[in-house]
């Protein structure tokens, strides 16, 4: 009972309900060691109850709660309303130099309220902002929206301080009915293309979809910043750092200082090599090798870095330093050390794992130039990103880039070195067993200490949503139930010997809608698989948008038949598929069955599965046929898709995707999960029906694709 109480004190579940009518509990050891890597020794019965006195205490003798969210237009959570007469508030701004200090005292039984100092417009008692106006006590004086500090003073009380999160009530929305296309970057090559898809061929798609589909949206896969090293590790959900971008995405020739480059022969060199790899890819069969296209580039860049800067370049340099400030800094020194100790810090000599060490300082010292190499390299993409925003607003969009925030970082990555006291050593983020997958399963990517976040001011989240959004339309969270809780695996335990651990939900999605509302930008979470009761009701109440796939929404509570147009949710986006999904073609057909067959994944016989398979597709084809939606009838799968993509329309969703590849029948997946070596995940072109790679301009001018976005302009 004492490990229980002391589990539920810090957020660690000691069971778990994988259906409503399942309980299953977690062992004891799990607990022991989850709580050991939050800090807490819960290794004996002794240190468990020396653990409970002291947390028990702690929790029963505090005025706040470490974090308070203050939404606007609603009412105050009722640590606040609770406090004792007379309490003395402070709250300190976030921007220490743009306001005073705002002071407030709760009324002495009998007296008026006392307020001084700024109240951000508002009048002292009244709270306005988005959402229904709700009353606020007289003594409240809303501070401005932002992270900041409260301190609290009641009569023979010491003060407390704590976190206060001001946060509009909702994230900004997108136009209703708006479409987009869903791609994964690395696969749309160009005739430019450098062995790989990049930026220049982002902001190429941006501009043609937006001025000539009509679109509004294209949404991309992470983009952060890969682990370095040969070979680095393709999936873009298992970076280095979320907060910085990779530089492996920019098109060289579209830096400045490419054109004053004195080594003109080399960079034709480069070019030429370059147009090798892109040619493997497209039309010998070769698979996408980042680790080669980096190779070209980083040369190639390396020659860039050589030019002199002109002052206005410079100064821009110079701004971005200064705005992403010890961040970047550090992030470029995991780099530079990376290139001469290897890529997981673990490894290095053992001064250099601290990255305040003095054997640190002075490696800083001695890699200047390659640690402003890294800084500059940021910044080119940086650049480039928010061209890429730039050219799809100015082709009409209303939204534009979405970008993809993956789960977590590489364990020995820059993020983990930069940031070890905010991670959750010996740990793993990933996934209990479920239907369709009994073992469950281990992402190999530690998690973020919730104590560590809010000790910080949420700090680490409030930078990697800044350095994100600043250069986009809108942002999907991957698993966005991690805002509310993770399973996390103990290094050497299996994933079915995991744990939840619960974050503060209020307070991550009080810093997401604040920071999402700074930049004016649209969110989407992947709420897809197993979410706990709650969840997708709190996000839409904020504002953040779901994902609907059309071959999971059935109704599972009733009759599991599939959900008619007009039952879907509005607050999603919807789409046929996603990078983890068959293409729409391949589940037409059966051929992911066949594939997944012929990789030896399947569970049950061959033939079993086809049956099932081809009934839960006939299902779904006889609705779109009783709907009106595939007129030329049945047997014809470009039809088919049409007709897929007509019944999203007929839903009430947001937003709808189009999965690329699906616009030219593509049947391969772009990640096969379960798979490693077994399939060449995350390295494939997007192809047409046949597997011949096609690139940007083939596929703008595809008769294939017109056709089916013909379904939109209707």
């Amino acid at each position: 009972m004492g490990l229980s109480r002391l589990a539920a004190l810090h957020g660690v579940a000691t069971s778990y309900s994988p259906s409503a009518d399942v309980t299953v509990s977690v062992p004891d050891g799990t607990v022991v060691a989850v709580l050991a890597a939050l800090g807490v020794d819960a290794a004996t019965p002794e240190a468990v109850q020396e653990a409970l006195d002291a947390a028990e205490a702690a929790a029963g003798s505090r005025l706040l709660p470490p974090t308070l969210v203050v939404w606007t237009g609603e009412p105050l959570p009722p640590a606040l309303t609770a406090l004792p007469p007379g309490t003395e508030l402070t709250v300190r701004p976030e921007e220490a130099g743009s306001a005073r200090p705002t002071r407030m005292r709760t009324p002495s039984r009998g007296a008026a309220p006392a307020v001084s100092g700024r109240a951000s417009g508002h009048a002292a008692g009244q709270v306005t902002g988005a959402g229904n106006s709700a009353p606020a006590p007289r003594w409240w004086a809303e501070p401005p929206l932002g992270v900041h500090r409260l301190t609290a003073r009641a009569p023979e009380r010491s003060a407390e301080s704590c976190t206060l999160i001001v946060a509009p009530a909702r994230v900004p929305q997108p136009p209703p009915s708006g479409h987009g296309f869903l791609v994964q970057l690395y696969s749309l090559l160009s005739a430019r293309s450098w062995g790989m898809g990049d930026l220049g061929d982002l902001a190429d798609l941006a501009s043609w979809s937006g001025r000539c589909l009509g679109a509004s949206f294209v949404q991309v896969n992470p983009l952060h910043a890969a682990v370095l090293g040969t070979p680095t590790d393709p999936s873009p959900y298992r970076p280095s750092s979320r907060r910085f971008p990779d530089p492996v995405h920019l098109r060289v020739e579209s830096v400045p200082e490419y054109g004053h480059a004195p080594d003109r022969a080399a960079l034709d060199e480069l070019r030429r090599r370059a147009a090798e790899l892109s040619d493997g890819v497209l039309r010998k069969g070769a698979l996408i090798d980042r680790d080669a296209v980096w190779e070209l580039k980083r040369q190639a860049l390396t020659i860039l870095a050589a030019v002199p800067l002109t002052p206005g370049r410079r100064t821009e340099y110079c701004d971005f330093l200064a705005r992403q400030g010890p961040a970047l800094e550090d992030h470029a020194l995991w780099c530079a050390l990376a290139e001469v100790h290897g890529s997981d810090w673990h490894s290095w000599p053992a001064g250099l794992r601290d990255p305040r060490s003095r054997e640190t300082a002075r490696a800083r010292g001695e890699l200047l130039d390659r640690v402003d190499f890294h800084c500059r390299l940021a910044w080119l993409t940086d650049t480039q990103l928010a061209d890429a925003q730039r050219a799809a607003r100015d082709a009409g969009m209303a939204v534009g880039i979405v970008h993809d925030l993956a789960v977590g970082v590489h364990p020995g990555g820059a993020d983990t070195w930069a940031q070890q006291d905010a991670f959750a050593h010996g740990m793993s983020v990933g996934a209990p067993p479920d239907a369709f997958n009994a073992r469950g399963q281990d992402w190999g990517l530690p998690p973020w200490r919730p104590d560590a976040l809010a000790a910080s001011g949420y700090a680490p989240f409030r930078g990697l949503l800044r350095g994100i959004l600043g250069r986009a339309g809108a942002l999907r969270i991957d698993h966005v139930m991690g805002l509310f809780r993770l399973w996390w695996v103990p290094q050497g335990r299996p994933p079915t010997e995991g744990t939840y651990v619960s974050q503060d939900a209020e307070a991550m999605l009080a810093v997401l809608v604040l920071e999402a509302h700074r930049a004016g930008a649209v969110v989407v979470g992947e709420d897809l698989g197993t979410v706990e009761p709650g969840v997708r009701e709190a996000l839409a109440r904020r504002g953040v948008l779901g994902t609907s796939v059309l071959w999971f929404e059935r109704d599972w509570a009733g009759t599991g038949r599939p959900l008619a147009p007009e039952q879907w949710r509005e607050d999603c986006l919807a789409t046929a598929t996603t990078h983890d999904l068959p293409s729409t073609a391949a589940r037409l057909t059966g051929d992911h069955v066949t594939l997944r067959h012929r990789l030896g994944l399947l569970t049950r016989p061959l033939d079993q599965e086809r049956t099932e398979d081809g009934a839960d597709t006939a299902e779904w084809l006889g609705l779109l046929s009783r709907l009106g939606l595939l007129p030329e009838g049945g047997g014809d799968e470009e039809a088919a898709v049409r007709a897929v993509h007509r019944f999203l329309l007929r839903t009430p969703a947001r937003m709808t995707g189009v999965w690329l590849p699906d616009t030219i029948g593509d049947r391969r997946p772009q990640n096969l999960p379960g798979t490693w070596d077994e399939y060449p995940n995350w390295r494939l072109p997007i192809a047409d029906a046949e597997g011949r790679p096609v690139t940007l301009e083939e596929l703008a001018a595809s008769p294939r694709l017109h056709t089916l976005m013909e379904v939109f302009r209707a």
